[in-house]
């Protein structure tokens, strides 16, 4: 009998659980009427954390960063990118263009009421964040994690191959079979991945210059995918560069990771 009281209070414990996960989504209507699913917790100083590519906002909250955070006493809002996650993902091209995904945050934050606020940005969450320097307001600090120059470059030739290996053209680039591959596996819509890519934002090393707050630049030391990230340093008026051990892949999960940024957030 105790046994069949264990087992039954470990089940609501854990449907006690996802029922509160479940509870913490919420849905902010874009400026053309496309969902964004966002999480937002704490009460403290905003942190916006943008995903990268095939990736969605459950990857920050398994990270070491974002328990950090939490634990501290910040105030973290993770996204779900439009095309990925629980956000609405379109198959047609109009919602992808002029930095479509960019004023999703900017109209996510404003409609939060966040007039300042902090961004971490990894990967194509990097790139992203670069545009939302140059047309959000009130970003007073930002992390370009596992991040070189490259996406300043508007002919940039990875960016133009992962577009059309999501587009129908895989074959094309058999070095991209492995992503594509990932991203099939795990329900990813590789259509919506697509438009993604070829609508990636792009932003000059002079508009990135104008920004004039705290930077941090931070790269595994076995990283080099996007680019080097001395170079995208040296694009700003106040950066610093971090590089902890990892590759582009699994950085920032790492502890040492948490510990850069949270040095510098704070």
């Amino acid at each position: 009998m105790k046994s069949f009281q264990k087992i039954s209070l470990l089940i609501l414990c854990c449907l006690s659980s996802f029922l509160t996960n479940a509870q913490t989504v919420k849905y902010y209507q874009s400026f053309d009427n496309q969902r964004v699913a966002f999480e937002d917790t704490g009460k403290g100083k905003s942190i916006l954390l943008l995903h990268g590519f095939i990736n969605t906002g459950q990857n920050w909250r398994r990270t070491q960063l974002y328990k950090d955070l939490i634990a501290k006493g910040f105030r973290v809002i993770v996204p779900d990118l439009r095309g990925n996650g629980k956000s609405d993902k379109p198959h047609e091209d109009k919602f992808y263009q002029n930095e479509a995904e960019v004023r999703d945050v900017i109209g996510l934050m404003a409609s939060l009421k966040i007039k300042k606020y902090e961004v971490v940005g990894y990967s194509r969450g990097s790139i992203v964040a670069g545009k939302l320097l140059t047309m959000g307001k009130g970003i007073t600090k930002v992390v370009l994690g596992g991040m070189g120059q490259h996406f300043t470059n508007p002919n940039w030739d990875r960016r133009i191959m992962f577009a059309e290996a999501f587009s129908g053209k895989a074959h094309l680039h058999p070095e991209t079979a492995g992503a594509v591959k990932y991203a099939k596996s795990i329900n990813a819509d590789t259509i919506a991945l697509g438009f993604l890519q070829k609508y990636q934002p792009v932003t000059s090393p002079k508009d990135l210059g104008k920004y004039k707050y705290p930077v941090m630049i931070i790269c595994g030391d076995e990283d080099l995918d996007n680019g080097d990230p001395k170079v995208l340093q040296s694009y700003f008026k106040n950066a610093i560069l971090k590089t902890v051990k990892g590759n582009h892949n699994n950085t920032y999960g790492t502890q040492a990771f948490a510990d850069e940024v949270i040095g510098f957030l704070e």
